[in-house]
This record gives structure tokens, C-alpha cells and sequence, in this order.
């Protein structure tokens, strides 16, 4: 696994080479929705003028036939756009992204279309909207000493359909996760359900705000770690197990993990696995289209984003094992 001077390295030695390789596609793609784009804008600017010189012609479909080529043109140049930018994506993750991977761990399993199960996601329980598109990539599998994890990119979604005053139907789409989804061995049978999510009410009401906390998964379990109780919220089935699996190194390790990323996080403790919820608003793997992609910074912040696996199960102590399955 390697550090931070070994990646700048790695970067130097390979990956500059392979990203600056990668950006005359990049800038032909970019360059073909701009001028898709102008077009599409200069067919609507002229269509006024246009269609007043045509006023008089008999043939009303005249002014769309003059402009036609405009839009034809605009068109074929997406899709060329569409097509290159494939190739483009899969060239980043094959050359860059799974380098990235291979660095930290050579023995880590990575592939750029696949995606945690939703059989997974569902185990985990932490969010139980029902789903309407269910999609996510970059896929890891692989052990970190004894622990087995898998973690990947979702991007999980639901509908709601409404009617305006003219009858027309209109779909919208809600967010219910986007983020990297996580789970790992947690070397215990779990016969309770331990949920820790973000607390929004203690953070924005003070005190006051724990009396408003309330969840369908069980009780709010209160602990003795007023740091961990100001950032989280913990919720179970089981109070006695909850404060078992949430022992004071524990705690003070979501915080820490917490503080390292700085992000919404949620996660559970089901069965024998640990979920880990982390949201993001970005997409996290993707080549950029309209900036340069040679950039340390970007390999960095994707490398930082992979470690988030090794950081996990060494800070939640997941290789001790002080527990067995029963």
C-alpha cells in the first residue's frame, strides 16, 4: 500500500504521461458540444428571421428545411461526442483509475461497470425508500489482512409522478443515496440491528433536539462520548448489543473517520457485516470533460476516496479479532 510521496511518484513516472495522452480526445470531445451547442442556438436565433422571409411562400415547411442541416449537424456532433466519450471514459479507467487501485493494493479485485449488489444495499438497511433506478460503478473487492470488504460508486433513486392543471403527467426523480456504499466483516454474528446516522437535531437544536430524535429502527441508544453524540446519532434494536459493538475506541474511530472525509455518513451493523454509507454530490471516478484532467490533485483526491477501505477497517480495529462468529 502505497503513501502520498510514492503516488506523486506514481503520478510523475506514469500516470502524467497516460492523462496527457488522454487529452487531445478530451478536447475533441468538448470541442463538439460547444459547436453542438452554437448550433442549436443559432437555429433558434435564426428561426424568427427565417420564417418572416418565407412569410409568403405557400410551403410552410420551408423555413424548418432551410435550418434543417444546422440541427442535422448539431445532432450527428453529439453523437460523435457520445461515442469518443465512451471511449475516452473507459481508456481513464482502464489507464488511470485501476492503476490508482493496483497502487494501494495490488491484490484488490476493480471493475469500472460493476456495482454492490442490491441485495447488499437492501441488507444493510439503512435506507428503506423503495427504489425506482438503482445504477453505480467502480466496483472494489478484495482483504485487508483478514477482513473482506466491497465497496463501489451508487446512485440510488425514486419517482414521484404529478399532474399539472392541464392534465399532463410530469416525472421527477429524488435522490435517495449517492455516495460510496461499503461493507465489510465485522467478525461477529450480530443478532441485534445497530444504525448510526448523521445527527442533524442535536447539531442544529442543542439538547433539546435529542428529545426530538425518533426512528423506526429501534431506540435512540445514549453513550458517553459527547464528541460522537454531537456528529451521530445511534439507533437499535438492542441497547445492551449497541453499546457492545460501540465500544469507546470505536466512537472516538467515526469520529475520526468523520473528520478525515468530512462527509454525511450512515451505518449499520447487521448480521455479521458493517455498512458504511458515504455521501457525495459528485460523480467520484469520472474523467472531466470541459478541464484538464493533468492534475496530481484529482489522482490524489480518487486515491484518498479508494483508501477510504483500508481506513475503515483499520480505524473500526476490524482485523483484531477479539470476536468470533458464532
Amino acid at each position: 500500500m502505497i503513501g502520498k510521496e510514492e503516488l506523486k511518484a506514481l503520478y510523475n513516472n506514469e500516470l502524467k504521461e497516460k492523462l496527457s495522452g488522454l487529452e487531445g480526445l478530451r478536447k475533441n470531445i468538448k470541442r463538439n458540444q460547444i459547436f453542438a451547442v452554437l448550433l442549436f442556438i443559432l437555429t433558434f436565433i435564426l428561426f424568427v428571421p427565417v420564417s418572416a422571409a418565407f412569410e409568403n411562400n405557400s410551403f410552410e415547411a420551408l423555413p424548418f428545411l432551410v435550418l434543417a442541416p444546422l440541427v442535422i449537424l448539431g445532432i450527428v456532433l453529439l453523437v460523435i461526442a457520445y461515442i469518443k466519450k465512451k471511449k475516452y471514459r473507459a481508456r481513464f479507467k482502464n489507464e488511470v483509475v485501476s492503476e490508482i487501485v493496483k497502487a494501494i493494493d495490488p491484490s484488490w479485485n476493480y471493475n469500472a461497470n460493476q456495482c454492490i449488489s442490491n441485495h447488499e444495499y437492501n441488507q444493510s438497511d439503512i435506507f428503506r425508500q423503495s427504489l425506482d433506478r438503482y445504477k453505480g460503478d467502480d466496483f472494489i473487492s478484495g482483504t485487508i489482512d483478514k477482513t473482506d470488504f466491497e465497496c463501489s460508486e451508487l446512485h440510488t433513486e425514486y419517482k414521484t409522478v404529478s399532474t399539472d392543471d392541464d392534465g399532463n403527467k410530469k416525472e421527477t426523480w429524488h435522490t435517495v443515496f449517492k455516495g460510496l456504499f461499503f461493507h465489510a466483516d465485522f467478525n461477529k454474528e450480530i443478532k441485534g440491528k445497530t444504525y448510526i446516522e448523521p445527527d442533524t437535531a442535536e447539531r442544529l437544536l442543542g439538547k433539546f433536539g435529542q428529545s426530538l430524535q425518533k426512528s423506526q429502527k429501534g431506540k435512540l441508544v445514549k453513550l458517553e462520548n459527547p464528541e460522537f453524540e454531537k456528529i451521530f446519532a445511534v439507533f437499535a434494536t438492542d441497547q445492551t448489543e449497541a453499546r457492545y459493538i460501540l465500544t469507546p475506541t470505536i466512537m472516538e474511530a467515526l469520529v475520526s473517520i468523520y473528520k478525515k472525509y468530512k462527509r454525511k455518513m450512515h451505518l449499520s451493523f447487521i448480521g455479521s457485516r458493517v455498512y458504511v454509507a458515504m455521501s457525495f454530490k459528485q460523480d467520484l471516478f469520472e474523467p472531466k470533460i470541459f478541464k484538464s484532467g493533468v492534475k496530481f490533485d484529482d489522482v490524489e483526491f480518487m486515491y484518498n476516496l479508494f483508501l477510504m477501505n483500508a481506513t475503515i477497517i483499520q480505524e473500526l480495529n476490524l482485523n483484531t479479532r477479539i470476536w468470533t462468529k458464532e
